[in-house]
Formats: C-alpha cells, structure tokens, sequence
C-alpha cells in the first residue's frame, strides 16, 4: 500500500509574500504551513474578511461591548453608587454633629481642674468647720463633765456642814443641779 500525502494542495505566492510569511512564522515559532491553517481557521471562525482593513464587523461588536460595559456601569451607579453616596452624606453629617459634641466635651474637660480646685476648696472648708465642730462639743462635753464634779463636790460638802435643811429640799436642790448641767 502507498500511503498518500494528504498535503497534495499547493498554494503560489510571490517571493515578497513568502518573505513576509517566512517573518511573520519566525515571530510566533511556527512552520509557514501552520500559520496559514491557522490564519484559515481565524478568518472562518471570525467570519472577517482579509480585504477589509477597517473590519466593519469588529468595530460593531466592539461598539456593542462598550455599549454593554457602559450600561452596566450606569447600572451600577443606579444600585450602589448613589445610595452609597446618600447614606455617607447621612455619615457625613453624623460626625460634623459628634464633631460638635466632642469639642463640648474637651471643653468641659479643661474646665474640670477649675472645678476640681474649687470643690477641693469648699470640702477642706467643710472639713475644718467639721473639726471646730468636734472641737467645740468634746469641750461641752468636757465643761459637763468638769462641772457636773463641781456640783457632786459641793453637794458632798454641803452634806458634810450639816446645814439645818430638810432632806427632801436637799434632794430637790441637787436634783435640779444635776438636770440644769445636763442640759448645757
């Protein structure tokens, strides 16, 4: 059996053609053959005409591409764009307001050593006349204490010199003492 070569299809070209074939398969590493099939195949798939440079079809599908792509960016402002940009003026507007409030608050906060100092003052006040206070009832107290020893010592010397009293006015008497000093 003699085995047939299927490449029995030739195609002439001028030698210039050649030149740029020959180029053109050097640049991309194939053989002459390979690029043409494959430049066969890409003209049949793209359905593109080798004689027409602009390629009509191209810039249609193109313009059709950008016109998808642009559409699909309006669309995208529509749905997150614009509510994006309503809901950072509500943002927006929130911090200025906290803005606001913060710098009240450092405000009142260099005005608290000022308020500080003066409460300090006014409990150390406090707390002095709270002392005098203490002071002064320990020395009641104390008068109390030192007269109520007055009256027990005269009331013993009393009873001692016997005077011609009777008892029942001498209990009255120290009673009545005793009550009077207990009520200083």
């Amino acid at each position: 059996m003699v085995r047939q070569d299927a490449n029995t299809r030739s195609v002439r070209f001028s030698e210039q053609v050649d030149q740029q074939l020959t180029k053109l398969a050097l640049k991309l590493g194939r053989t002459k053959r390979m690029v043409v099939i494959q430049m066969i195949d890409y003209f049949y798939r793209s359905r593109k005409d080798p004689a027409d440079l602009n390629d009509e079809m191209l810039k249609r599908e193109l313009s059709a591409g950008i016109n998808r792509i642009l559409s699909f960016i309006r669309q995208q402002e529509n749905d997150l764009l614009a509510p994006m940009y309503g809901e950072t003026t509500k943002i927006l507007k929130i911090l200025i307001g906290q803005q606001t409030a913060v710098s009240e608050i450092k405000s009142m906060q260099q005005e608290i050593p000022k308020w500080h100092s003066e409460y300090l003052h006014w409990f150390t006040g406090i707390a002095g006349l709270l002392k005098k206070m203490h002071a002064a009832q320990e020395e009641k107290r104390m008068l109390k204490k030192k007269s109520g020893e007055i009256l027990e010592y005269y009331i013993r010397q009393r009873e001692s010199l016997g005077w011609p009293v009777s008892q029942a006015k001498k209990e009255e008497l120290a009673a009545h003492c005793r009550n009077s000093l207990k009520n200083l």
